[in-house]
């Protein structure tokens, strides 16, 4: 089974390949119904944690807290980061594996997609957003691994929505005009970027964005103004109602339509009506905001084929209306706005996003820092190597400080600094043992990673780019002897 999945931060949205289509997969609710997206959700009642369409259930139910949120978290967080979600403590990683291994089970147990019930793990092409690091596409590629998921790769989520534009609008795409300006404000994150379609390729140029900025915050305008409406405090909610409530104005909200006047918004019990031009006027400053960002990507109105609105908080009718004040008819809407994401890395799975070139791009390895503090992305061979040379050599010599290495491969279009910059495709996962007692053993896999108690081997790493654009790696403990040699290769 092959898949794009935008994980999103309150709405998950998957698309199947199916010869040469890209449906979307749908899942069955807490009431039986069908709806075309999995809840990002993770709750509990106080004994165990609850993902998905259970989670969303459970929503406001006494005794119940639940996180909406949960890619907000991984922005800047850390596997073993603490969480406590009510009285349950946990870590980040475990929570954003557990919530992907519900989406795994549910793909399976509870989706139109009869062909995810055959054996093996599902491939799948996953979306992260355009400003994410090196830690948050670590974090996110271990936890789908974790949940058992084969990821093929893991594209910029605007990246993959210009691909869904290239495939709907490619007679908008010419020599001189081969940019796209992708407006894509979702549940919780807001991206702009300028995505150029050059021939098959694409590639990011320039991002601006913000990880706490989405459909959330006007939910939570929206929540203001009607306690306003009703006479109450917003500090006289405990977390459960608030939660509930917080649902009652997202639903509200997306019964919008440009012509609509008023909302009706549920508040315990009694309707409560606010006024859409209310509504709007509070939401300026959030419109404002994202405007801001475009401002920073956008340069050169001339190479611009379209801009395209995507995301499904962009459904809201002032963002279409703002947005052709400023670029006129240039302005195209997905026709699936909360779904262009999910279907772009299904055509990426699908063949569309496939680099021409090897290293047009940039091969590394993920390694931690700062004693283990952080985590950064080490480039080897950078995109101006020679692949049909077949020559070109790097190597590396250091004191190891562990009992074994863990080298997790990649390749990514750019790196700033010591982040990944653009989409990431993973290459493996090479494990060596620096500890002499493990050297020689095969069950590595089942060993736990500490630090060593004195002066570790020294060791050397080199790669040798091959004519076929894999890469050969050799690890040698230079003391020892002892040396692992591996063909890398692109997922």
């Amino acid at each position: 089974m092959k898949l794009g999945i935008d994980f999103g931060t309150t709405r998950t949205v998957v698309a199947a390949v199916d010869r040469g289509n890209y449906p979307i997969v749908s899942f069955e609710g807490s009431d039986g119904e069908m709806i075309d997206h999995w809840p990002s959700i993770v709750a509990t009642d106080g004994s165990t944690l609850l993902y998905g369409a259970c989670a969303a259930a459970r929503l406001g139910e006494p005794g119940v807290t639940a996180v909406r949120s949960i890619k907000r978290l991984a922005a800047h967080g850390r596997p073993e980061q603490p969480i406590a979600i009510g009285p349950i403590a946990t870590t980040l990683g475990e929570v954003l594996a557990g919530c992907l291994r519900a989406l795994h089970d549910d793909l399976i147990e509870r989706s139109n997609a009869p062909a995810a019930r055959r054996k093996g793990r599902i491939r799948a092409w996953v979306g992260v957003p355009a400003g994410a690091g090196s830690g948050q596409r670590l974090l996110t590629l271990d936890a789908f691994d974790a949940a058992g998921f084969d990821v093929a790769g893991m594209l910029n989520e605007p990246s993959a929505a210009g691909l869904e534009y290239a495939h709907r609008y490619r007679k908008t795409l010419t020599a001189s005009r081969e940019d796209v300006l992708v407006y894509d404000l979702g549940g919780g994150t807001f991206d702009a970027s300028l995505v150029r379609m050059a021939g098959d390729g694409h590639e990011v140029v320039a991002h601006a964005g913000d990880n706490r900025l989405g459909g959330d915050d006007f939910d939570e305008i929206l929540l203001g103004l009607a306690l306003d409406e009703a006479g109450i405090s917003i500090g006289e909610l405990d977390a459960g109602r608030r939660t509930n409530l917080l649902e009652h104005c997202r639903q509200a909200k997306e019964t919008l339509r440009p012509a609509s006047r008023k909302l009706v918004v549920e508040v315990d019990g009694m309707s409560v009506t606010v006024p859409v031009a209310a509504f709007y006027a509070a939401c300026e400053e959030l419109m404002d905001r994202t405007l801001d960002a475009v401002g920073l990507v956008f340069s050169d109105p001339d190479a611009l084929a379209g801009v395209y609105v995507v995301g499904g908080a962009s459904e809201l009718p002032p963002v279409a209306r703002r947005l052709k004040d400023i670029f006129g008819r240039r302005v195209k809407r997905s026709a699936y706005a909360s779904a262009s994401t999910a279907v772009g890395l299904a055509i990426a799975l699908d063949g569309g996003a496939v680099p021409a070139e090897r290293f047009s791009r940039t091969f590394g390895v993920f390694r931690e820092t700062d004693g283990g503090v952080h985590v950064a992305f080490d480039p080897i061979l950078s995109p101006d190597e020679p692949v049909a040379a077949g020559g070109a050599e790097r190597s590396r010599r250091y004191r190891a400080a562990h009992n074994i290495g863990c080298f997790r491969y990649a390749e990514c279009a750019r790196v700033a600094g010591d982040e990944v910059v653009g989409d990431l495709l993973p290459w493996g996962v090479v494990r060596f043992p620096f500890a002499r007692e493990l050297q020689g053993r095969s069950d590595l896999d089942a060993v736990s990673v500490r630090r060593l108690d004195g002066e570790g081997p020294l060791v050397e790493e080199r790669y040798t780019i091959e004519p076929s654009g894999a890469v050969k790696v050799s690890i040698t403990d230079l003391e020892s002897g002892f040396s692992r040699e591996h063909q890398l290769g692109g997922a």
